[in-house]
């Protein structure tokens, strides 16, 4: 597995005020299925409580909610999340949906970014390079600060650390499910 972190600090430095928070984080694995296969599986949000590492259930919203055809760019659906200290849940809207290459979707109170990219290897089609990612925008800053004031950095950085860690976590559940 190969992982990249944008906007990462020293270790051991604490955040500050002065900190820009935001960053991207991705981590890739490779699927022995093809691009369509996993593709299948990824946007399939309704599934997504098998994999996450946070989101327990997931459900389209108005017309994708009964209309499969109506689950592409633009459809919205709600992810419902936990970790040991709390519950939340988000609304998102798909922003890319386009089949064997890239879903990601847009989470609407604070812009993040999440979704899935993938390659075949070596243009074979029975093995997928499968890329998670994530990416925290100045609008998710904003979002933050409003939301947790002075407690908007460590919040930041809580969600940065889960995020890091949930992704590895995700695609090698991911990738155990599609080979069994």
């Amino acid at each position: 597995m190969a992982s990249t972190v944008a906007g990462k600090r020293p270790a051991g430095q604490a955040p500050t005020t002065l900190d820009a928070m935001a960053y991207e984080l991705s981590d890739s694995i490779t699927i022995a299925a093809s691009p369509a296969e996993v593709f299948d599986l990824v946007s399939d949000i309704t599934r997504t409580g098998e994999w996450s590492a946070q989101c327990y259930n997931a459900e389209w919203n108005d017309a994708a909610a009964t209309d499969p055809a109506a689950r592409g760019v633009g459809a919205t659906f709600t992810g419902h999340n936990r970790t040991e200290d709390r519950e939340w849940s988000t609304v998102s809207e798909v922003v890319v949906c386009e089949p064997g290459r890239e879903f990601s979707w847009q989470v609407t109170s604070s812009g993040t970014v999440w979704g899935y990219r993938l390659e075949p290897v070596n243009r074979r089609d029975d093995a997928t390079v499968l890329t998670e990612f994530t990416r925290f925008t100045e609008q998710g800053e904003a979002y933050f600060v409003e939301k947790f004031g002075e407690d908007a950095l460590l919040e930041e950085e809580d969600r940065k650390d889960a995020a890091t860690y949930g992704i590895t976590e995700t695609l090698q559940t991911l990738r155990s499910l599609v080979e069994g």
